[in-house]
């Protein structure tokens, strides 16, 4: 039986003993007319319309349920100050990163393995979710629900006039790096004024020249990030001369500008930014190609994540309400709904339509072939994206690394004592399923 974990409420951490006892779930319970009363709440508020339509539809279609979808700002902070209330809601909606990872080895979340719809959801979605477990569990507490996509975009017309080929190999990134530079063209376009952009890159190439459970391995104490992260440290500053001066000094909103007005032909950054571009330059003809660390295009993977998945709170009282929601949410015309509004990737197998600037890398989402960010694993308070923004300011690869090695240890200190019980209480445990 795992031990309640510290979980965070806004910058500060409230311990949950072992004794605490949650009272229910939120506004669960019966309405006044005799409906089951469901409530979720999801962590994207700019989805907001999306969900409102999608709550809309569902009380117009369900005499028995009334289903209540909450989409604050801050969403997180909110959740976390909820536990610790006593005040949980039946179902919440939150990205496949650590928050889930603390909230299930907390002891939240409901095993929801009899839930039919877990069957149609793409097996490589359903691995991420269970590598997230801090310590491999039975069961399965997450239904995948969307995704995104993180390589390089690139200007389509640009492309086209100028003869550009799709580069799959490291080598071919460069020479089309070097191409479109002595064109007089700019290559790239960097914000890391905001430091979490620095991660885009990183994250990108990590899924490609790092083993995909690099921080369980550290964990377990079987190596080290010096030894496995270095290649990924020395191939990122390569990448700085072809990007415009001083990238530190230019924001998010400065490099989506930039692309969306033509300064450069490429931009390492996510499907997520793509609205953002589009409300500068709403004709722009976008596409994406995965990023090519490696000089073996086969290495070479869609670093593609959870953005929202759903679980079950342990406390909620009313299962077969909430499966009965979630059932609802997985219908295809309900997830092309959430596509369509935020151009995301379905974690779900099924014929949907796909955001046309997610052509280049489709056939890696069908085939299944992509990696989670490696960032989803690291601690809040480690702040790696201001380590990365640092490192690409001196260009010291080796401080770096020592560095992330110092901090992983400073601030993963109980979870790998936990991580290293574990496996001297079952020797072989991690050949057996907590990878990547």
């Amino acid at each position: 039986m795992r031990g309640k974990l510290a979980v965070a409420a806004g910058c500060g951490a409230l311990l949950l003993g072992t004794s605490l006892l949650f009272s229910g779930c939120g506004d669960s319970g019966k309405t006044s007319d005799g409906k089951t009363r469901i409530e979720m709440v999801q962590y994207k508020p700019e989805a907001v319309k999306a969900f409102e339509a999608l709550e809309q539809k569902f009380n117009e279609t369900h005499d028995d349920i009334e289903l209540t979808i909450e989409s604050p700002n801050e969403a997180m902070t909110i959740l976390k100050t909820r536990f610790i209330k006593e005040d949980q809601p039946d179902i919440i909606g939150i990205g496949g990163d650590i928050n889930y990872s603390n909230f299930l080895d907390s002891d939240m979340l409901q095993d929801i393995s009899d839930f039919d719809g877990l069957a149609d959801i793409k097996q490589a979605y359903l691995d991420i979710a269970k590598n997230l477990e801090f310590i491999p569990e039975e069961g399965t507490y997450a239904v995948p629900y969307v995704a995104n996509a993180a390589g390089v975009l690139y200007n389509r017309e640009m492309f086209e006039e100028n003869g550009w080929e799709i580069p799959t190999t490291w080598t071919e990134f460069i020479e089309l790096l070097d191409t479109i530079q002595a064109s007089g063209q700019r290559p790239l376009y960097f914000g890391f004024k905001d430091t979490w952009t620095c991660l885009a890159p990183w994250n990108a190439m990590a899924v490609d020249l790092a083993p995909p459970d690099v921080c369980q391995q550290v964990n377990r104490g079987e190596t080290t990030f010096t030894e496995q992260y270095r290649e990924v440290a020395e191939k990122i500053l390569q990448l700085l001369p072809y990007a415009q001066e001083d990238p530190y000094a230019y924001s998010y909103n400065d490099a989506c500008t930039a692309f969306a007005r033509g300064e450069s032909a490429m931009y390492c950054i996510g499907s997520y930014a793509v609205p953002q571009i589009l409300s500068v330059n709403p004709e722009m003809d976008i596409d994406s190609f995965v990023f090519p660390a490696s000089d073996n295009a086969e290495d070479n993977v869609l670093n593609s994540g959870i953005d929202l998945l759903f679980s079950v709170m342990e406390d909620c009282e009313n299962k077969e309400a909430a499966y009965e929601v979630l059932r609802f949410l997985l219908e295809d015309e309900n997830i092309q709904i959430y596509l369509d509004d935020q151009n995301a990737v379905p974690c779900k197998e099924g014929d949907f339509t796909l955001p046309s600037m997610l052509d280049g890398v489709k056939s890696y989402v069908e085939e299944g072939k992509m990696l989670d960010y490696h960032d989803h694993y690291y601690p809040t308070e480690m702040a790696v994206d201001a380590m990365i923004q640092t490192f690409l300011m001196d260009g010291d690869v080796d401080a770096y690394l020592e560095k992330f090695d110092t901090d992983w240890v400073r601030y993963n200190r109980d979870l790998i004592r936990k991580v290293q019980e574990y496996q001297e209480e079952n020797p072989g445990a991690a050949e057996g399923g907590n990878e990547s």
